[in-house]
């Protein structure tokens, strides 16, 4: 099925060629396209490059394919099932989600308004295919330790770029809703700002959030908070990367309506967390992912007064 959702990218005339890296979409993380340079596929952590027959490579050999500016026109507007007008809010900001929460970032010449503001994108000659990976199951060893008693504490998962932090997140939400153990099902609210945790797309989501998740697609997170408070009553609040200081004020007005929070930030450590004002008492359980043996997973759980959980 993931493997027909990353071929179904391409138009066919162009399919054909990722045929054998789509057979690796288990291990498959980011397939990248810049007009007259080298296709890159980032697989099982290594960077390959893939030439005119589809077979990948860790060297750029004389083979390689280097993709023309007419095929990124041709699989961006396969990609917008051939109305670009239609898309035209998702080229804006940047990235579009297809079937299977896989997301494509495009880059390319920018279209100001008179206010400065983005209006919209042309010359499009960048592309970063973005495999979504769900895993079930990833938040298991997380769980007990961010509940006391039944009791859900506010989370905030740290870790570099690709460290899991979405993936974490998105099985927290799913067990989360749908009750464990630990503790009853509850009510979710899930603000998707980039369409990256839920997948949605025209409204459904790619992936498994729960019974109990309300979700709020392309929503920014400082408005989204408060319009699910005021609509759908949740009992928890999900976002993934939060950092600005209206984020910040919105966490907190989450807290204040009784709202617990499960949130993701980019960092390696607390003075990180601290560097975007996050505010040490408002959140009770800091979760650090980060390098863990050959890849990324859980490394430490803290309290707010700095002590270790452990199962």
């Amino acid at each position: 099925m993931k493997e027909e959702q990353v071929l179904n990218i391409f138009p066919n005339r162009i399919r054909e060629r990722f045929q054998k890296t789509a057979k690796r979409v288990d291990e498959l993380q980011e397939i990248r396209l810049a007009a007259e340079l080298p296709v890159r596929v980032i697989c099982g952590r290594k960077e390959l490059f893939l030439n005119q027959t589809g077979e990948l490579s860790e060297i750029i050999g004389t083979d390689c394919w280097y993709i023309h500016a007419g095929e990124m026109e041709q699989i961006l507007n396969h990609i917008c099932n051939y109305s670009r007008y239609a898309y035209e809010e998702d080229i804006r900001r940047g990235f579009i989600t297809v079937p299977g929460g896989h997301r494509i970032g495009v880059a390319g010449q920018v279209i100001l308004n008179e206010n400065g503001t983005v209006r919209n994108m042309k010359y499009i000659r960048y592309m970063n295919i973005r495999i979504s990976h769900e895993i079930i199951g990833a938040a298991d060893t997380l769980m007990p330790l961010i509940h006391e008693d039944g009791k859900l504490m506010n989370t905030l998962l740290i870790g570099p770029p690709r460290s899991g932090k979405t993936t974490m997140l998105r099985d927290l939400i799913r067990q989360i809703s749908n009750g464990s153990k630990w503790a009853r099902g509850r009510q979710v609210g899930v603000i998707d700002e980039r369409s990256e945790i839920a997948g949605s797309y025209m409204g459904m989501p790619g992936n498994h959030l729960g019974i109990r998740t309300d979700i709020l697609d392309g929503c920014p997170k400082d408005q989204g908070i408060m319009m699910l408070i005021r609509s759908m009553a949740p009992e928890v609040i999900a976002v993934d990367e939060i950092g600005s200081s209206m984020d910040m004020q919105s966490v907190r007005a989450a807290w204040q309506c009784g709202c617990r929070m499960i949130a993701t930030i980019h960092g390696d450590s607390m003075e990180d967390v601290y560097r975007h004002g996050i505010d040490k008492r408002g959140f009770e359980r800091y979760v650090f992912l980060g390098r863990n043996g050959g890849g990324f997973g859980l490394m430490e759980v803290r309290s707010a007064e700095g002590e270790m959980k452990h199962a």
